[in-house]
């Protein structure tokens, strides 16, 4: 507010800048929706490598295409990735552990944290051993996860129901193991020492099973096949499958990895249906997201993708030609770190996420994320080796192309977002234009909160041109546009021109910003001439 002068002698005023920096948003944020062995379900987690993954969700699956497609992403250069764990099953898929109490006339029945098979290594120990021995109602209880060694120790934990420390409380809120399914007022029987000879305090000395005081329960499982029902997930509180992705504050790249087994029963080589790949490429637009979409398992020849019955058009493909969509062709071979290093089929959608994030790191957004430097990092072999005549055949189609060179290895040979037909001629021809301008318009759209209820005159538009510019300007400084100069390369207007008093008269301010892309060199052209018979003059 300005100074009221009260008394004579000076008044020091600090003035507003009227600079509001604009931060570019990250680029390749990478959500991978699928089934998991473990792990909470239906809630995205953010994380930063495999060996994290493998934590939280559980080692590699042949059942789980998800957790092979995450590998992929880390191992091409992928940092951030987005889980969603979604399971198919009912309450008999999650493990008890059964507890007697001090009385003996009632159990303790804890539960694992999320449904799997996993849950059956769960081991719990008690002890009385707290800040006062004296107290009968404070007891500490050790949680170990068999399978990964991890063990959760809750000390002074108490029967008390309004004590800050009752085990109910504190197994919600600090424990990523367990949850207590029944619990009165009586606290749970001392573990007694195992047996001579255990391998494990958690563990008798016979068969490595749970001691005589906390019992697991033997019927539980991983659950049945995922449906597509359960992917495309709902809406409506709680939400679940993709829109369990509405929680992150931001999701770049959307891969959906196969969870319908193919003719031999395989799911690493298997497939998605035509509602969820609809439904996924929905998402991601309302998102401002690319959405990575895979090859069918029976697409095995150059032919297939074209065909009028099965290709890219065809109705049972079910997906619309979009701009927020890539499609890469042909699948991959990797090898199998559970099966010694056997190469198997995988779809390329986690490799090529992973390639995205590495170029976007070493390059930026407006490069394309394919070329002779834009090596498929663990992947020995394609499924099918195309030539250039085929190569040619299918760029012109909008479907981007895996290929083999002879001294450069296994590369991505295509850049185009499934708008790229020719016979299209669409603005969003190309992938990295594409992204860039989602990059753009995400970061405005984040960037540009402040200006909502502010006066609408010259001053809110002089502030608005002076904070855009500045943004557009940092991109054109580090090569994301055309042009040798600012104006060849963007242009940002907001004045009387773009906003009439009828617009102020409606709320409305209006922002032109425009930009020059960068396009990808897709064909080089050299022409060689024989000179023969020219005389100097």
């Amino acid at each position: 507010m300005p100074i009221t002068p009260t008394y004579p002698g000076v008044y020091i005023e600090e003035l507003p800048s009227g600079v509001r920096t604009i931060t570019g948003v990250a680029t390749s944020v990478t959500a991978f929706v699928g089934r998991a062995r473990r792990g909470p379900t239906d809630k995205a987690t953010t994380i930063h490598s495999f060996g994290e993954y493998e934590r939280l969700f559980g080692k590699l699956w042949e059942e789980s295409p998800m957790g092979y497609a995450v590998y992929h992403y880390f191992l091409n250069g992928g940092t951030d990735a987005v889980v969603v764990r979604v399971h198919n099953g009912d309450a008999s898929t999650t493990a008890t552990l059964t507890i007697r109490n001090e009385d003996d006339d009632a159990n303790i029945i804890l539960v694992a944290a999320s449904p799997g098979s996993w849950g059956s290594r769960l081991r719990a120990r008690v002890d009385y051993t707290t800040k006062d021995i004296s107290d009968t109602t404070l007891f500490n209880l050790s949680i170990k996860d068999i399978a990964t060694g991890v063990i959760e120790t809750h000390r002074n934990l108490s029967t008390v129901v309004s004590s800050p420390r009752y085990m109910t409380k504190v197994l919600l809120e600090d424990s990523d193991l367990v949850r207590v399914q029944t619990f009165g007022t009586v606290r749970p029987v001392e573990t007694p020492d195992p047996d001579s000879g255990a391998k494990s305090p958690f563990e008798d000395s016979t068969d490595g099973s749970a001691l005589s005081n906390a019992v697991v329960a033997s019927n539980v499982n991983d659950g049945l096949a995922l449906a597509g029902t359960e992917i495309s997930g709902s809406a409506t509180e709680p939400k679940t499958g993709l829109h369990a992705l509405d929680a992150v504050d931001i999701v770049n790249l959307l891969v959906i990895p196969p969870y319908i087994a193919d003719s031999n029963g395989d799911y690493l080589n298997g497939d998605i249906s035509s509602t969820v790949r609809s439904d996924a490429l929905n998402y991601a637009k309302g998102r401002r997201a690319i959405f990575i979409v895979d090859p069918l398992s029976t697409w095995n020849k150059k032919e297939d993708p074209l065909d009028s019955s099965g290709g890219v058009d065809s109705a049972s493909f079910g997906l619309s030609r979009d701009a927020n969509a890539a499609i890469y062709f042909p699948r991959i071979k990797a090898p199998d770190p559970q099966e010694e290093g056997r190469l198997k089929t995988f779809t390329p959608s986690g490799v090529i996420a992973g390639l995205i994030a590495r170029t976007d790191a070493q390059r930026g957004v407006w490069k394309a994320p394919a070329g002779t430097d834009a090596a498929l990092a663990g992947v020995p072999d394609l499924a099918l080796r195309l030539t250039d005549p085929e190569n040619g055949e299918l760029n012109p189609q909008g479907i981007n192309c895996l290929r083999i060179f002879k001294g450069i290895g296994r590369v991505a040979w295509g850049a185009r977002t499934m708008r790229g037909s020719d016979i299209l001629a669409d603005q969003w021809k190309y992938l990295p234009v594409r992204r860039t301008a989602l990059y753009i318009e995400e970061s405005l759209y984040r960037g540009t909160q402040w200006v909502v209820f502010e006066p609408n005159d010259e001053r809110l538009w002089a502030q608005i041109r002076l904070n855009v510019g500045a943004f557009m300007h940092n991109m054109f400084r580090q090569g994301a546009f055309q042009g040798t100069s600012q104006k060849d390369a963007y242009l940002v207007k907001c004045d009387s021109e773009t906003t009439t008093q009828n617009d102020i008269n409606r709320g409305v301010v209006n922002i032109l910003v425009g930009f020059a892309p960068l396009k990808p060199a897709e064909f080089v052209i050299i022409q060689i001439q024989q000179l023969a018979g020219q005389v100097e003059s």
